[in-house]
């Protein structure tokens, strides 16, 4: 180890603000809005508000996917919401979302307001909503599920605990590095397995299992995360990079992938959505040179 002294935790703990890391201006022990702020509403039923991180590209590439198959009703207003400058915090949005995490859907098209939040539950109430991308049959609506909430359950070991300690803590702990490294080793390992088996996570029909599992490790295997694609070895995982690519070249997820976006190259963001038209200054070249 190289670490320098060995923490003895308090008896009783207390926030320290300056020693979050990276987001230490976002983070709090605390729920609730912090300003009032109402959020804007578009002329669609679906009102997405949200940001281009892993999981807020799981709505957006769904959106898009439902939208090529032709369910004009998953037309939808796509807000942008900086987690930089805390607007997660706003009154508006932690009365859609409690939690304060995006993204955050509303559907306005009832009789009443029904609010989703958590990006599989939004994948889930897309799918039943349209009918799409998700199995109608026991035993494969079974493995899509199982793969959705394998997602939800692992990403956070991903993000919040091997993107952290190795992209964003404001101190290198081995300990923490190496312990995430290896889940995180271990879940592409899963990943690989399964696709070495099936073309598609839950089979052969691509559905919301691959939408939702696309951002996070297709994203960890093509490198756009945390810079860490050398120091996994990603490249040791030739079925989950065959899915990956699979996956890239549809272009609803290419759509998906640029809405809400802030960062890359400018020819990759869109960062609001309220009509398709809205990519027709994006050419198809811009996207696919960006990927």
């Amino acid at each position: 180890m190289t670490d320098s002294h060995e923490y003895t935790p308090p008896k009783v703990w207390t926030w320290n603000k300056a020693n979050g890391g990276r987001f230490a201006n976002i983070n709090r022990p605390v729920s609730g809005s912090t300003h009032d702020k109402e959020l804007p509403v578009g002329r669609h039923p679906l009102q997405l508000y949200s940001l281009a991180t892993p999981n807020g590209q799981k709505v957006t590439i769904m959106l898009e996917e439902l939208l090529a198959l032709g369910h004009a009703g998953a037309e939808y207003d796509a807000w942008l919401i900086k987690i930089g400058d805390r607007d997660q915090f706003g009154s508006g949005f932690v009365e859609v979302n409690p939690n304060s995490k995006i993204p955050a859907l509303m559907d306005r098209g009832g009789s009443k307001l029904v609010r989703v939040f958590e990006s599989g539950a939004i994948l889930l109430y897309l799918a039943e909503k349209f009918g799409a991308f998700l199995p109608t049959e026991a035993a494969p609506r079974a493995e899509c599920l199982s793969w959705l909430f394998w997602q939800m359950g692992s990403a956070p070991y991903l993000g919040g605990g091997f993107g952290h300690f190795y992209a964003y803590a404001p101190t290198k702990i081995e300990y923490a590095i190496d312990r995430f490294a290896m889940e995180a080793k271990r879940q592409l390992d899963v990943l690989d397995r399964r696709l070495a088996q099936s073309e598609y996570l839950a089979g052969e029909t691509y559905t919301i299992a691959d939408i939702a599992v696309f951002p996070w490790y297709g994203g960890l295997a093509k490198g756009w995360l945390y810079g860490a694609a050398e120091f996994l070895q990603v490249q040791e995982y030739k079925h989950l990079l065959r899915w990956s690519d699979a996956i890239l070249q549809r272009p609803a997820v290419q759509r998906g992938r640029m809405v809400n976006r802030l960062s890359g190259e400018p020819a990759g963001q869109l960062h609001e959505r309220h009509e398709a038209s809205d990519f027709e200054t994006k050419t198809q070249d811009k996207i696919v040179a960006r990927t």
